[in-house]
């Protein structure tokens, strides 16, 4: 019989690929790294752009964005007006992550529908590539962004 998955994880499927939500995924699954919470995200179909590309062009600069009342209507341009209001962008979120030991899983099946190929991923974040099962056996109750 499996191990029972830990209930105090905290695992986040992130599909969207809008920016506000993938931005809005990073910055919950920091803040419960930050009080001692296991956490995972898992990126897949459109958030699989989000750990694509390099440092120097993330592939989150071709996320949509739902909302550009917030103050612009490209990825790059509001990830710059979020941290001018003083929020952390993406990568700074990305990066709070990796030290507070958050698993960055990305899954197989969504970056075959997102078309991104093992290679394009980004070489600079620890990152996993696995499968649904992985996330559900180590969560009991997975949240959807």
């Amino acid at each position: 019989m499996a191990e029972a998955p830990a209930k105090d994880t905290l695992a986040l499927v992130v599909l969207s690929s809008a920016y506000e939500r993938v931005h809005y995924a990073l910055a919950t699954a920091a803040a419960a790294a930050a009080v001692d919470k296991p956490v995972v995200v898992f990126f897949t179909e459109g958030a699989v752009r989000t750990v694509a590309g390099t440092a120097e062009r993330p592939g989150w600069h071709a996320l949509t964005v739902a909302d550009p009342s917030l103050g612009a209507g490209d990825a790059a341009g509001l990830d710059q007006a979020f941290r001018a209001r003083g929020a952390a962008g993406i990568e700074e979120l990305l990066g709070a992550c990796q030290e507070l030991g958050v698993a960055l899983l990305v899954c197989s099946m969504g970056m075959r529908v997102a078309g991104i190929a093992k290679t394009e991923l980004r070489r600079d974040l620890p990152l996993h590539e696995t499968g649904l099962t992985d996330v559900l056996s180590r969560a009991r109750l997975p949240t959807f962004v």
